[in-house]
């Protein structure tokens, strides 16, 4: 039996190492990027921030991306400061920059499956970085609710960014995929809000007027409880929500 086409809704550059894993389980992998990921114009507020590392108790980072743009900027990096992350995917980028729990120390959400600022919070001694300075590295635009607590907390936070979020641009090779997926019975793993809005976005200019109704009936995997309340909210109507990681979305593949 022929089973239905994942849709890889990752940036292209993280997508292809997934899709060489859902190939391996005998699945079809279809990557189709939802979002762009591209490097500051000017990177030199990046490069001082990451110049003065051994000023600060704590560098957050708040996304895969950021640690990839992070170590392009700075690729060694000191076992100090602490690290923290959201999530299994960012733990694993760190690694792949060379930073474990063998050479670092890394804070990270205990709950798999809301793997978030609020949750990063829960683990971090807040009291104890009182005085102390923090930097967040992250992207153009993003929550603030990390920053903010950590400065009621009284902790002398930083924030940098280090890239641009940007949708793809719908041309015409991706407009006749997109349509070619909506007449599949294709399963989509999506890894963020916003990609979900833009995905619907997609498929309002590319589609006839039941492209949404189709869109909103594909299954949804997905990593994440905010994830899942959007997908909701946007209409659809098949989520499997697995908790953060690659393993997890894979598991919910062989089922």
């Amino acid at each position: 039996m022929r089973l239905n086409p994942v849709v890889i809704t990752r940036p292209a550059a993280q997508a292809e190492a997934l899709a060489a894993r859902v190939r391996a389980l005998g699945r079809e992998a279809v990557v189709f990027p939802l979002l762009e990921i591209h490097p500051l114009p000017d990177q030199r507020p990046l490069q001082a921030a990451l110049a003065g590392l051994a000023d600060y108790s704590l560098v957050a980072f708040v996304s895969p991306n950021a640690i990839d743009a992070a170590f392009a900027a700075r690729p060694q990096w000191p076992a100090h400061p602490t690290l923290a992350v959201v999530g299994e995917g960012s733990r694993a980028a760190l690694a792949r920059h060379g930073m474990t729990e063998t050479n670092a120390t890394i804070i990270s959400p205990r709950d798999a499956q809301r793997t978030d600022s609020q949750t990063l919070l829960a683990v971090l001694d807040v009291a104890a970085l009182r005085g102390k300075r923090v930097l967040i590295v992250r992207g153009e635009t993003g929550r603030e609710l990390l920053a903010d607590a950590l400065r009621a907390a009284g902790a002398q936070v930083t924030q940098v960014a280090a890239y641009r979020r940007t949708a793809p641009r719908l041309d015409t090779a991706r407009r006749a995929q997109l349509l070619s997926l909506l007449d599949s019975e294709s399963s989509w793993i999506v890894t963020s809000s916003e990609a979900l809005r833009i995905l619907l976005d997609m498929v309002r200019e590319a589609a006839t007027a039941d492209g949404v109704a189709k869109m909103q009936h594909k299954k949804l995997i997905i990593p994440h409880v905010r994830i899942a309340e959007t997908a909701r909210a946007l209409g659809f109507h098949e989520i499997s929500l697995t908790g953060s990681g690659d393993e997890a979305l894979l598991a919910a593949l062989q089922f």
